[in-house]
């Protein structure tokens, strides 16, 4: 068990379903990929960014509020692709604030920490903006709460109802990633959050005319926790500030999270009613007008230079970091790379480096067929968290070699942000769990809580030659072993091999995912508070290293449901993850897009049957495990059901 003792302390000085595709087989014929549509599909949200006007409005509204509210804060404020554009600390503001200790006292992970408040409020506001999207859906730090907790929804009455869909979120877009930027590499985007993203209420997107342009985030009360009964409706001051600074940048009331559901449930985006709001953010006195020594830009170091609200960059141009990519670079049109700022693809399309390993890698053609099925399934298939209802589906796309890394990443133009980094993370959690060299990876930290959780894997399986590449894992089976309950949700069973116990579990100590990142956030906590002049490297985990710098978990770990391992006959050769849209969604595309480009060029496809990690009874209750659950009939174009079955 990792302990307050080895990190907390560190920080506070420095600081102050059912299976798919698997099963027993069938002999259902192999259809041929259904060809892409010959023109885009996808638009490009309009040209829309927030001007040093603008935020100095929101400022106002936010200021207004907490005067009312008798709570100085610390506001955040970023663009869709992450840049800091203000960060405002009020006088008498708190400059830290503590991470939600343990439920029983003892803190493990990122449990108890002393953190910076100016931290906390970047963190809420990319969360906001990076979990929303211009056409589709908006979603909160509160929406956010309600998706990555171990029952869903989180309430005292939902035991026995299984995990968050986006369970482990939270530990992604780190201050360590390699996909994310960094202000002192570039000036583009989309940046790394400074601790990840958010479940503390208090983070909302901003939208200009209908575009999604950024996120607000407000700290100030000392807590940053999630809301763990979502049933009951809170006067939480963050959240009110917050949402009197988004007024006249609000998102757009038919597509907030509370107008979407998942498996029923209808997702939360706010407490806070205008009733319930203790100014008019609308009457809110002018920026200018604000007596000196209300507040004082604040400079964070890696994130924002202080001095003065920034101007936004409109999303989709080259200086955002994401545009549409050239057909020499991907051939559907409508789709989206990364970009250095200067015109080249920071992921392009090639092959694996993994020749050296024994392994014939996959090659650029093969990498090029599994992202063009993955884009058409994709633009074929139903939204799940997109409005209005029959959207099409957006999301990140990223193949990885057996190495983790990256051989290729496109996205549609309106995808969520966050599942950038994602997509990575859960392609390379897949290619790490089914490659021969899981267990000896991990037992190579010089962490003794990450090795420790090898042992547990094959004290649960039982098996004492469990991670050595016996098995296939999917994403979704991963997560399977990493929830907090075994069966997921089952109150009183014991928890999976690579969770915290319960009673020491929260979003902020999940397990395995948590402790291979949290020396490295702790490194980058103390940078930008100053107590440590040298930033932490672009790599999350502390596993060996396969090429210079990098190892196979670079960004960190992911426990949710979007990818599935490849492979060339029974030999894996790397992994495809999706992230963005439902989770299910995400499932199906990472797999028929590795199915079909597996038909499509001969030579690579799915995992066999056998191999697959729904074929494993596990735990005390010998339970299957998953692998990939698809939707039943998910397409717009067809009414084929069962689209996963058999392959």
């Amino acid at each position: 068990m990792k302990v307050v003792s080895r990190l907390a302390v560190f920080v506070a000085a420095l600081a102050l379903a059912a299976c798919g595709g698997g099963g027993s087989g069938s002999s259902i014929p192999v259809v041929a990929p259904t060809p892409p549509p010959a023109a885009g599909v996808y638009t490009l949200p309009g040209a829309q960014s927030l001007s040093v006007a603008d935020i100095q409005q929101i400022l106002a509204q936010a200021v207004a509020e907490a005067k009312a509210r008798n709570l100085p804060v610390v506001i955040a404020i970023t663009d869709r692709p992450g840049n800091v554009l203000a960060v405002y600390s009020m006088a008498g503001a708190k400059p830290t604030t503590l991470t939600r200790p343990g439920p029983t006292g003892v803190n493990s992970d990122a449990q108890g920490l002393v953190v910076p408040a100016a931290g906390a409020a970047i963190a809420k506001a990319i969360t906001g903006a990076y979990l929303s999207s211009s056409g589709g859906n908006a979603f909160s730090t509160r929406t956010a709460s309600q998706i990555v907790q171990e029952h869903f929804p989180p309430s005292p009455s939902t035991v026995g109802l299984e995990a968050g869909p986006l369970f482990g979120v939270q530990f992604s877009s780190l201050p360590c990633s390699d996909v994310t930027t960094r202000t002192a590499n570039t000036t583009v985007g989309p940046r790394r959050s400074p601790l990840g993203l958010s479940a503390d209420p208090g983070g909302f997107p901003l939208y200009k005319n209908g575009v999604l342009v950024g996120g607000i985030g407000v700290v100030g009360d000392g807590d940053y926790g999630f809301d763990k009964n979502i049933l009951d409706v809170e006067d939480d001051a963050e959240e009110a500030i917050a949402i009197a600074g988004t007024t006249g940048f609000d998102a757009p009331i038919a597509q907030r999270a509370d107008r979407i559901t998942v498996d029923g449930t209808a997702l939360r985006y706010t407490d806070t009613t205008d009733g319930s709001l203790k100014t008019t953010p609308a009457s809110a006195p002018a920026f200018a007008s604000l007596p000196a020594g209300t507040g004082t830009f604040t400079a964070v170091a890696g994130y924002y230079p202080g001095g003065g609200a920034l101007a936004g960059t409109v999303y989709g141009t080259e200086a955002s970091g994401l545009r549409l990519a050239t057909t020499a670079e991907f051939s559907i049109p409508s789709s989206m790379v990364l970009t250095n700022g200067s015109g080249q693809n920071r992921f392009p399309i090639r092959g694996g480096t993994d020749g050296a390993d024994g392994l014939a890698p996959l090659t650029d053609t093969e990498v090029r067929a599994v992202l063009e099925e993955a884009f058409t399934i994709m633009s074929r298939a139903r939204g799940q968290i997109r409005r209005p209802l029959d959207s099409r589906a957006q999301v990140s796309i990223t193949v990885v070699d057996s190495r983790g890394q990256i051989l290729g990443l496109v996205r549609a133009p309106d995808a969520p942000i966050f599942g950038i980094d994602v997509s990575a993370q859960k392609a390379r959690t897949v290619a790490l769990m089914s490659g021969p060299n899981a267990a000896s990876d991990l037992l190579a930290d010089p962490d003794s809580d990450v090795r420790g959780f090898v042992q547990k894997a094959r004290d649960f399986v039982p098996d004492p030659t469990f991670l050595t590449g016996k098995t296939a894992f999917a994403a979704k089976s991963i997560g399977n072993l990493s929830r907090p309950y075994f069966p997921d949700g089952e109150v009183g069973r014991p928890n999976g091999p690579f969770s915290r116990p319960i009673t020491l579990w929260s979003p902020l100590a999940t397990g395995l995912q948590a402790s291979l990142i949290v020396t490295n956030l702790a490194a980058h906590l103390g940078f930008v508070t100053g107590a440590t002049a040298t930033d932490t490297p672009t790599v999350c985990t502390n596993l060996p290293q396969v090429a210079p710098g990098q190892n196979r978990l670079q960004n960190g770990m992911q426990i949710f449901s979007g990818s599935v391992p490849i492979y060339r006959g029974t030999q894996l050769v790397g992994a495809i993850g999706v992230s963005g849209d439902g989770i299910d969604q995400d499932d199906m595309i990472s797999f028929l897009g590795l199915y079909n480009g597996g038909q499509r060029v001969g030579t690579i496809g799915e995992a066999p049957m056998s191999m697959r990690a729904d074929q494993l009874l596990v735990g005390p209750t010998q339970t299957r495990l998953r692998y990939v659950g698809c939707p039943f009939a998910p397409f717009l174009d067809t009414n084929d059901q069962n689209v996963c079955q058999g392959k």
